[in-house]
C-alpha cells in the first residue's frame, strides 16, 4: 500500500477498537456566538473531558463545533491559540490519547496544534476530492498537509472523512474508489464514514464496503452511533467517534452526560466481546461458505 504499514490502533489507544468521545468547544474568540468568557469555555471543556474519561472512552477529540457558521479553510489565529490552550488543559487532566479537529477544514492548523501539544491524531473533513458544502466548494488539502507534517517532523496520525457529512461530492464517486483514493493517494492513516448529517449513522452496507476497500487501514464510524445500533455498526468497523448520543437527553447543545457515556461504552464493549466469541467459535468450526467471517 502506498501509505505504508497501516496504523496500529492498539499502540495509540491501548485497544484495537477504540471509542473516541468528542469535546465540542463552546464558541471561541472571533466566532459569531463568542461570548467573551474564555475561562467558562475552559471549565466546560474540562468537565466534559473528565466525564468522557471517567465513563471509559479510549480517546478524546477536541473540535470547535459551536463556531458555526464555519470558515472553509484557515481559521482566525485566535481560534488556533484558544484550541492550543484548551488542548493542553485537557491533556493535564486526562491521560487519554487526544485528537484535534479544526472545522471546517483547517487541517494545517489542526496539525500545528496537535504537533505542538503532542496530541496523537487529527480529523480532516476533506483530505482528497472536492465537496460542495454550506461553506462553498472545499478542495482536498492532502498535498499541503502531508508535506507540512513532514516539515514539522511530526508523527500525528491523519484520520480523514470519506464523502463527509453535510456535503455532496462534485461528480459521482464510488464509495470504494473514494476510500481507496483517500488512503492510497491522500495517505490517510485511517478513514471515517458518517451519515448525511450530525447524529446520522452510516449504513452497515457502506461500512462493509469501506472496510473492504480500506484493506487493513482502520475504518471509524464518524456519526450517529448510540447504544442501540453500535452492536450492528461495530461489526464492520474498527472504531467509533461518538458525541450526540453521549449528551444530556441526546441533544447536541447539552453537556456530556457521564451516565450515557458509561452506557455507550458498556454496550460497545459487550458487542465487541460477542463478536469476538462468535469469531472464535467460527474458527473452531470452519464455515462452509466463502468470505462470510466477521470482520471483528
Amino acid at each position: 500500500m502506498v501509505s505504508g504499514k497501516p496504523v496500529d490502533l492498539k499502540q495509540i489507544f491501548k485497544t484495537r477498537h477504540p471509542i473516541i468521545g468528542v469535546v465540542h468547544l463552546q464558541p471561541l474568540p472571533t466566532s459569531p456566538r463568542w461570548g467573551g468568557d474564555l475561562q467558562a469555555i475552559i471549565s466546560r471543556a474540562e468537565r466534559e473531558a473528565t466525564a468522557l474519561a471517567s465513563g471509559g472512552v479510549d480517546g478524546i477529540i477536541i473540535e470547535n463545533f459551536f463556531d458555526a457558521p464555519f470558515v472553509k479553510e484557515q481559521v482566525d489565529p485566535a481560534v488556533v491559540s484558544a484550541m492550543t490552550l484548551l488542548a493542553r488543559r485537557i491533556m493535564n487532566l486526562v491521560t487519554l490519547p487526544i485528537g484535534i479537529n479544526v472545522l471546517r477544514n483547517d487541517a494545517i492548523s489542526a496539525m500545528a496544534i496537535a504537533s505542538c501539544v503532542q496530541a496523537q491524531f487529527i480529523r480532516v473533513n476533506v483530505l482528497t476530492g472536492v465537496m460542495a458544502t454550506d461553506q462553498g466548494l472545499i478542495e482536498g488539502i492532502g498535498h499541503q498537509l502531508l508535506r507540512y507534517r513532514r516539515e514539522l517532523g511530526s508523527d500525528v496520525k491523519i484520520f480523514a472523512d470519506v464523502l463527509v457529512k453535510h456535503a455532496r461530492p462534485l461528480g459521482s464517486p464510488n464509495l470504494t474508489t473514494a476510500v481507496q483514493e483517500t488512503i492510497e493517494r491522500g495517505l490517510a492513516d485511517g478513514v471515517i464514514l458518517s451519515g448525511w448529517a450530525t447524529g446520522s449513522p452510516p449504513t452497515l452496507e457502506d461500512l462493509e464496503l469501506a472496510s473492504a476497500a480500506a484493506a487493513g487501514t482502520p475504518v471509524f464510524i464518524g456519526s450517529g452511533a448510540n447504544w442501540e445500533n453500535i452492536s450492528t455498526l461495530m461489526s464492520a468497523a474498527d472504531g467509533v467517534i461518538v458525541s450526540s448520543s453521549l449528551k444530556r437527553h441526546g441533544q447536541i447543545d447539552q453537556p456530556i452526560d457521564p451516565i450515557r457515556v458509561s452506557q455507550f461504552v458498556e454496550a460497545t464493549k459487550q458487542s465487541l466481546s460477542n463478536n469476538h466469541n462468535w469469531e472464535r467459535e467460527s474458527r473452531k468450526s470452519p464455515s462452509p461458505f466463502k468470505n462470510k467471517e466477521s470482520k471483528i
